[in-house]
C-alpha cells in the first residue's frame, strides 16, 4: 500500500475476505473499493471497518485536504560523500511514519454497501450471438440437479429433501416441479431467479397468480433466487394461498460458477430465508417519534411443517434506514451487532473511545431495539437483518397516518 499508492488514491480489492485491504487503505488515508461474492465476508469486513479506530495523521496542507499528503518524520541520510566533504547530510522522508495527532482519534469515514448482479461474459472466440434461451435452460437443468442432490437447508441443519426434481412443462414462471421426502410427500413447484437480475415484485406477483390457477394445487411454492428485491422478498413472506406453503430460498453464488463450486455431498446450495419479525413502536406522547424493535426471524420448520418463531439471538447484525427510498439501496442511520457481546461489535470501538462516547448508547447498539427517531406519516422504514448464517432479509414498514 505504501510502496504503490499516495494518500487519497483509490485502491481496488476484488476479493475482500475479512476486509484487510480496505482496513489498511482506511488506515493510511486511501480511498477504497472492495467486493466479494460471500455475504459472510462482506459482513465481516463491514463490522471490522465500522468498529475500528485509526491514528489521526497531521496533514501537510490542511486547507488542501488529504490529497496534499501527511507530515512525515525525517531522518538525516548520511553518506560517505557527505562525510568526506564535510557536508550536511540530506534529509530522508520516512513515508511509513506520518506524524500522529495524539489529541484526536479517527474512525472510518462514510461508505456505502452496494449489491450488483453477476454479469454474463461472452467468450472472446464466440463470434456469434449467444443462445440465451439455451444457456438459461442449461443452467436451470444444473440447478434442478443440485436441488435434488442437496435439498434446501433450514435451521439447525434440517433439510427439505426431494425424491424427484423435474422440468415443469406448460408454465411460464416456474421451471421445476418436485416431490418432497416427507411422511406425506407433497408436490412442489420451483421458480428460479436470474443470475443477472434481482427477483422483483412484478415477477413474483405474476408467478403467484399463475400458481393460483394451477390444478392440482401444489403443496409448496418455492422462490429461489440469488437476490430478492426488497419489496419482492416481503411479498413472498406475506403470500397467503390456502393449503400452500410459500418459501423464500437463497441460492448460493457458487451456483453461478459450476466449475468452481465445491464438490462435496450435501453442499449448502439452497438456504431457507427467514421472515423478519419487526415491530414499529410509536411514542404515544408525541406525534412523530418512533423506534423499531426486532424480535428475530420466523422460520419454516421443515421437520414440523410449521412456522417457528426465532429469537434475536440468531441476529448477527441489523441496520435501520428511517427514511427508506425503494428506488435506492438502504442507507442505514443506525447499525446494531446483537451477537457481538462484550468483546465484539461497537464495544471494540467503545474500549478505545470510552471517554468520548456515551457508554449507554454503545450498549443500545448491541441490542434489538433502535434509538428513537422522527418520522412523518407514510414514511417507509427499512430494517435489514443478517442472521448467523450470513443470509440477509429486508423488512419495510410504513408509518401510518393515525399512529
Amino acid at each position: 500500500m505504501l510502496m504503490t499508492t499516495d494518500p487519497d488514491d483509490l485502491v481496488l480489492d476484488i476479493t475482500c475476505g475479512s476486509g484487510t485491504t480496505a482496513y489498511v487503505a482506511e488506515q493510511w488515508g486511501r480511498r477504497w473499493i472492495t467486493c466479494d461474492t460471500s455475504r459472510i465476508a462482506i459482513e465481516l469486513a463491514k463490522e471490522r471497518l465500522m468498529t475500528a479506530t485509526y491514528d489521526y495523521y497531521k496533514l501537510a496542507h490542511p486547507e488542501q485536504g488529504i490529497s496534499s499528503g501527511f507530515v512525515y518524520k525525517t531522518v538525516p541520510h548520511i553518506t560517505l560523500k557527505s562525510i568526506a566533504n564535510n557536508e550536511p547530510p540530506a534529509e530522508e522522508t520516512l513515508y511509513d511514519q506520518p506524524e500522529v495527532d495524539k489529541k484526536r482519534v479517527r474512525v472510518s469515514g462514510p461508505f456505502t454497501v452496494e449489491s450488483l448482479p453477476a454479469p454474463v461474459v461472452k467468450p472472446i472466440d464466440d463470434v456469434g450471438e449467444p443462445d440465451v434461451a439455451e444457456t438459461l435452460t442449461t443452467k436451470q437443468e444444473e440447478w434442478r440437479g443440485e436441488l435434488l442432490s442437496t435439498g434446501i437447508l433450514g435451521k439447525n441443519g434440517n433439510r427439505l429433501d426431494f425424491s424427484r426434481v423435474e422440468p415443469l412443462a406448460g408454465a411460464k414462471y416456474f421451471q421445476a416441479e418436485a416431490e418432497t421426502k416427507e411422511a406425506e410427500p407433497k408436490r412442489a413447484i420451483v421458480c428460479f431467479g436470474s443470475e443477472t437480475k434481482v427477483m422483483d415484485v412484478r415477477y413474483i406477483d405474476a408467478a403467484l397468480e399463475e400458481a393460483g390457477n394451477m390444478y392440482p394445487k401444489p403443496g409448496y411454492i418455492i422462490f429461489a433466487a440469488f437476490q430478492f428485491g426488497p419489496e419482492a422478498g416481503q411479498l413472498v413472506d406475506n403470500a397467503m394461498l390456502p393449503g400452500v406453503t410459500v418459501l423464500k430460498v437463497q441460492m448460493n453464488t457458487d451456483l453461478m460458477t459450476e466449475d468452481l463450486k465445491k464438490k462435496r455431498p450435501k453442499s449448502q446450495s439452497f438456504w431457507l430465508v427467514g421472515q423478519p419479525d419487526v415491530e414499529l413502536i410509536h411514542d404515544k406522547r408525541t406525534k412523530d417519534r418512533y423506534r423499531v424493535r426486532v424480535h428475530g426471524f420466523d422460520y419454516y420448520d421443515v421437520k414440523t411443517g410449521k412456522v417457528k418463531s426465532g429469537t434475536d439471538s440468531n441476529i448477527a447484525m441489523w441496520m435501520l434506514d428511517t427514511n427508506y427510498d425503494p428506488m435506492n439501496c438502504i442507507e442505514p442511520q443506525q447499525v446494531f451487532f446483537p451477537m457481538g457481546g462484550k468483546k465484539g461489535g461497537w464495544n471494540k470501538l467503545a474500549k478505545t473511545l470510552h471517554a468520548e462516547i456515551d457508554q449507554d448508547l454503545i450498549e443500545q447498539y448491541a441490542g434489538n431495539e433502535s434509538l428513537w427517531f422522527q418520522a412523518e406519516p407514510h414514511t417507509k422504514v427499512a430494517v435489514k437483518i443478517i442472521d448467523d448464517r450470513g443470509i440477509e432479509s429486508l423488512r419495510v414498514l410504513t408509518v401510518e397516518e393515525d399512529a
